[in-house]
């Protein structure tokens, strides 16, 4: 069976994740009341409005630990599947 390159995967998912995020900061900034209904139907209807806030100011620390996180999640994904694959 073919073994995952484990940096490959890791890059693929930063760059997703990278990606989604900013993504998603462009939906908050410029289509507020769009992401709100996209998150609400996400959350199995649950009412968000009392603890939405809305804030941008973290937006870099968030960016920075989604793309880590997704990285860190590629790499362990290969990971497991070429040790589990033998």
């Amino acid at each position: 069976m073919k073994k995952l390159n484990e940096m490959a995967l890791a890059n693929a998912f930063a760059a997703l994740g990278f990606i989604f995020y900013a993504a998603c900061f462009v939906i908050i900034t410029t289509a507020p009341d769009l992401y709100k209904s996209i998150a609400q139907s996400w959350f199995h209807g649950v009412d968000l409005s009392q603890i939405w806030k809305g804030n941008q100011d973290n937006f870099l620390l968030g960016l920075i630990t989604f793309t880590g996180s997704s990285w860190i999640s590629g790499w362990l994904l290969a990971w497991f599947y070429n040790r589990f694959s033998k």
